[in-house]
């Protein structure tokens, strides 16, 4: 593989016009095709095998008029203190909503016990995306009274304007490169190789959704994972790249050359991630597969940025890429010196440090953060703890029960109404509605307890163990608050298999790659010590509410339920992709006779500035993300740069060549059978040094 991509470094260093154009022509199409195809993205969420799916399924079957597909909104009128609502001024805001345009009905203000709170429904014909800035401006001015409060929520809401948190990792990137690169052209090149790439998958992906339907989250996602290892790609390369031409090699050369070795570690990271992320289609989960899907492709377009327009741009910078300095080396030499002069106290640190932080996973509790976990100050998040004030939390989460019978199903709902209505935790049972056959009925309860509560997630269980299979009746029980919990339940049940596979691969991909049985043992224990203190960090940030004091940063009670897979299959691949380029430089040491012990501090000299900056460069883009008014995009910038900072400078850099200090030339050892058995992937380079050492000896 290195001998391939020396090859092709060279080559597109050499015709840099062309395959810059190639990259241009390219760049030009998926963007004309995005603004062609692109179709806005829908909020709808599916999770096959389900009780709550398969109720919901048949809700849209058998009651259509309640599965319009359009938007809604929720109306909340808030009379002063003291004082409540006029019933004829709220009759005229109904009147008044129902004739607008867009909206198909509007049920009847449903007004609370002391008549100051009420809530009108609005059903729209269109769905949200369809809806335009003045039609929900129309909505507030139809829905205002003198006098009284109005908020709203619902899809038909305009959601939080999200904010360019995104353009300060960037800046904060910028500045990383500048002064890692000494040069302003250096820094330049990985900004904009992350930019093409990022625009051309971004556009293909938007262009999908002419025929695929994505998630309102995937687009972010994709952008976030793509511009950090993007980035972080580019720089590793134009790092080997300098590094050779400073060794005297002509600039050509040194592409080829920074390609074949830097290169072959971006392709093995690259492979890494996409198959840990593509790998999420094994929870059958449709949303998760595209999610994964859509982000694994961005990768893959990133890698192949960094092969041929990387070096093709290299080409055109020529010396002017080069800092007038070698890098210094003497922090990451003096590092690698403390950490293998005393490995066990630096392993007892840094390992009880990520056991510590990972303490509070222990609590981790899923769900999907609804208006209740909205900042303060928005209308949604008024909207919800109004409702709560005058109908009591469960008015804001709603369960349907779905009743089928062999015969009479009219009676067998009326007396599940009835059982319902005598449970603990239940504050409303709505009369039973038939659908048009009469075999199938409706029955609306709301719960005494908020939809993210405990209580909600008990009842729910309640009421399934107490009508399962009774006298040929079923009882399934659906609404959005169902689906979230058994979503949340499907998800929690699929992390220890996919655990497994990401470890089993790991530990597989790392024996091929470093001919090694403890160094891909270290290398996944590690990773496991990642993942374990980010989830511990991501409770107690956002369950536990740590962080609460400072800006942007908000609580919600529940983590994500799509965030703890995920991150498992991001923070595997960019574990790799460090563990790669530092121990690849240890083993290349190691082979040429160093002892286990210079190689790991050789190793640390000349990747730990690379590597620590690579770092640094990640949690800025990733943190970036962190100022997002969307909890899961939130969530996931904080995570992805906690991961970063724990696997890259706890693990990667002080616990790893700690331990290969520990184990000596027993930690390089491989089974002859299983060393013949292997097949050979050279990603650090050997034959590609073989061959410019023959060349040097010949000429």
């Amino acid at each position: 593989m290195a001998m391939y991509l020396s090859r092709l470094g060279r080559f597109c260093f050499r015709r840099r016009r062309l395959v810059a154009l190639m990259w241009a022509g390219l760049l030009v199409l998926t963007a004309s095709g995005a603004a062609m195809l692109s179709e806005p993205a829908p909020d709808t969420f599916s999770v096959p095998g389900t009780e709550s799916q398969r109720a919901n399924d048949l809700l849209k079957e058998r009651f259509p008029q309640a599965a319009s597909g359009g938007a809604t909104a929720r109306v909340v009128f808030a009379a002063p203190a003291g004082t409540s609502l006029d019933e004829p001024a709220l009759k005229q805001a109904a009147a008044r909503i129902k004739n607008l345009p867009q909206v198909d009905g509007v049920a009847d203000p449903l007004i609370s016990a002391d008549g100051r709170i009420a809530l009108a429904e609005a059903d729209y014909r269109v769905p949200e995306q369809e809806l335009t800035d003045a039609d929900r401006d129309a909505l507030r001015e139809a829905a205002a009274i003198p006098g009284v409060r109005v908020e709203m929520s619902g899809d038909a809401v305009a959601p939080p304007e999200e904010g360019a948190g995104e353009l300060l990792g960037v800046a904060a990137a910028a500045i990383v490169l500048l002064v890692t690169l000494g040069s302003l052209i250096a820094a330049g090149l990985p900004l904009l190789t992350a930019a093409t790439g990022i625009v051309i998958a971004l556009s293909l992906i938007s262009a999908t959704t002419a025929f695929i339907e994505l998630s309102s989250d995937t687009m972010a996602l994709a952008l976030m994972l793509g511009l950090a290892v993007a980035i972080d790609y580019a720089l590793l390369i134009i790092s080997r790249y300098r590094e050779e031409v400073l060794d005297g090699r002509e600039p050509a050369d040194a592409a080829g050359h920074a390609a074949g070795t830097a290169g072959s570690a971006v392709v093995f990271a690259g492979l890494t991630v996409i198959i840990a992320l593509a790998g999420l289609a094994v929870v059958n989960i449709p949303v998760l597969t595209r999610l994964g899907l859509a982000a694994a492709f961005t990768v893959g377009v990133a890698v192949l940025v960094a092969l041929t327009l990387l070096p093709a741009l290299l080409g055109f910078a020529g010396r002017r890429a080069l800092s007038r300095r070698r890098p210094a080396t003497s922090a990451g030499h003096r590092w690698g010196q403390l950490v293998t002069s005393r490995p066990v106290p630096v392993l007892a640190l840094a390992v009880g440090g990520l056991l510590v932080a990972a303490t509070p996973a222990l609590d981790l509790r899923l769900g999907l953060p609804d208006d209740g976990t909205a900042l303060p100050e928005t209308t949604q998040r008024q909207a919800y703890d109004l409702l709560a004030e005058g109908f009591g939390p469960g008015i804001n989460g709603p369960l349907s029960l779905v009743v089928q019978a062999p015969r009479d199903t009219k009676a067998a709902a009326n007396r599940v109404a009835q059982d319902v209505r005598s449970l603990d935790g239940v504050a409303a049972v709505e009369p039973p509605m038939l659908d048009p056959a009469g075999d199938t009925a409706l029955i609306g309860v709301v719960p005494a307890s908020g939809p993210t509560s405990e209580a909600t997630e008990d009842l729910i269980t309640t009421i399934r163990d107490r009508f399962a299979a009774r006298d040929g009746v079923a009882v399934a029980v659906t609404g959005q608050t169902a689906i979230d919990i058994d979503t949340s339940e499907k998800l929690a049940g699929a992390l220890a298999p996919y655990l497994t596979m990401v470890v089993g691969l790991a530990f597989l991909l790392l024996t091929l790659v470093f001919r090694s049985v403890l160094v891909p043992l270290t290398a996944t224990l590690g990773y496991l010590l990642s993942v374990a203190a980010t989830f511990g960090a991501v409770v107690a940030v956002f369950q536990w509410g740590w962080l609460n004091g400072v800006p942007g940063l908000h609580s919600s009670g529940v983590i994500v339920h799509l965030l703890p897979i995920m991150l498992i299959g991001m923070v595997f691949g960019l574990a790799m992709d460090y563990q790669v380029f530092l121990v690849t430089r240890m083993r290349e040491e190691h082979v040429r006779g160093a002892s286990p012990t210079d190689a790991a501090v050789t190793g640390l000299t000349h990747g730990a500035r690379v590597v620590t900056a690579a770092a640094i460069i990640m949690i800025s883009v990733f943190a970036g993300f962190m100022l997002s008014d969307t909890p899961m995009v939130q969530s996931f910038g904080f995570a992805l740069a906690a991961a970063v900072f724990f696997d890259a400078f706890l693990v990667r850099m002080t616990i790893v060549p700690a331990v290969m200090a520990l184990l000596g030339r027993a930690g390089w050892w491989l089974p002859a059978r299983l060393d013949g058995a292997l097949p050979h992937v050279d990603v650090e380079g050997e034959r590609l040094h073989a061959t410019v050492g023959s060349t040097s000896r010949t000429e």
